[in-house]
């Protein structure tokens, strides 16, 4: 008898240590309030971030219209004359000649890993991806020196003055293999593992039914791709390659490397050009004794970071669409 009040007592105190349901409500909010602060940390550095930029940026901004910032042609700070457009056009010049050297051969990569590959080509692809995306930029940008510049030079400048010459496009304006040419070279490479590390995910969302079903009528494997798996996953490729835009919209040593660094406005692939990146890398701590010099290069920043916000919030806003959708 004493043994089973020995054992109801002790079971009797097991449950007046048991905690109660409303400390461990309490305790599940306190955790997902401080969840929600620590995820809330990078929009705020963000808004910090714009913020200090738009603040160092006002004394330009309040001096010189906008439109006269964004659309200026003429670079001259001495002279108080800060125009935007020609490192906006570089920027963009670069970033299109990298978008569509990768993206062919990035999707091309993703359709044979996702739907070709064996799964033990797909573990040897995917660590050397990996590792061409960890490799840092200025090793980029000395590759890009050593051997794409003289490439550009020797070999693609020669071919397109013969064969492509009187396309204004493929004009060779200045035959030194720094140019729009050679930096969209570099990014393309710098990118890839970005796009297809994307698009091979996206691959992956698609149910085999879909394939199996295909397939089950008659259909080649390429048809199959062609026809059912690309229109499901093309959402998701657009969000890759504005993943991808985005990433090479603001790279800065690599670009400014191979790229030239001339301040104009750029007709050819050949010819030279000075991203905003590389503006603001190579001139900012220099010559800050003239009048709103450094409120220019700092307002080239917030535009730098304002144009990347952008692809990044169109790419998340798509792909999430996409996700949803499946």
């Amino acid at each position: 008898m004493s043994e089973l009040t020995s054992i109801s007592h002790s079971q009797t105190e097991g449950r007046f240590i048991r905690p109660s349901a409303a400390p461990r409500t309490r305790q599940d909010k306190l955790a997902q309030r401080a969840f929600f602060i620590i995820t809330l940390l990078p929009v705020i550095l963000i808004l910090i971030v714009t913020g200090a930029l738009l603040i160092r940026a006002w004394p330009i901004l309040s001096t010189y219209p906008l439109s006269d910032l964004l659309f200026g042609e003429i670079w001259k700070p001495n002279s108080g004359q800060f125009g935007f457009k020609p490192f906006i056009f570089g920027t963009i010049w670069v970033t299109v000649v990298g978008i569509v050297l990768s993206v062919p051969a990035c999707l091309l990569v993703s359709i044979y890993l996702a739907e070709y590959a064996q799964a033990r080509t797909r573990s040897i692809a995917k660590p050397v991806l990996d590792l061409l995306a960890a490799i840092p930029p200025v090793v980029y940008g000395v590759w890009g020196l050593l051997a794409i510049v003289p490439f550009v030079d020797d070999v693609l400048a020669p071919l397109a003055d013969r064969w492509l010459g009187s396309i204004s496009i493929f004009s060779v304006t200045q035959p030194t293999g720094f140019g729009i040419l050679a930096g969209g070279i570099v990014l393309a490479v710098m990118i890839a593992p970005l796009i297809i590390s994307v698009t091979f995910e996206v691959f992956l969302t698609v149910p085999n039914d879909l394939r199996h079903a295909s397939l089950a009528l008659g259909t080649t494997q390429w048809q199959t791709i062609r026809t059912v798996v690309l229109p499901q996953v093309l959402p998701g490729i657009i969000a890759a390659i504005v993943l991808g835009a985005s990433r090479a919209f603001g790279e800065t040593i690599a670009v400014l490397m191979v790229v030239g660094n001339v301040p104009n406005m750029p007709t050819s692939v050949f010819d030279s050009a000075y991203p905003l990146p590389a503006l603001i890398a190579n001139n900012y701590g220099e010559m800050m004794s003239i009048p709103l010099y450094d409120a220019a290069l700092l307002g080239a920043a917030l535009v730098l970071l304002v144009v990347i916000l952008i692809f990044n919030i169109l790419s998340t806003l798509v792909l999430q669409r996409f996700l949803r959708r499946k």
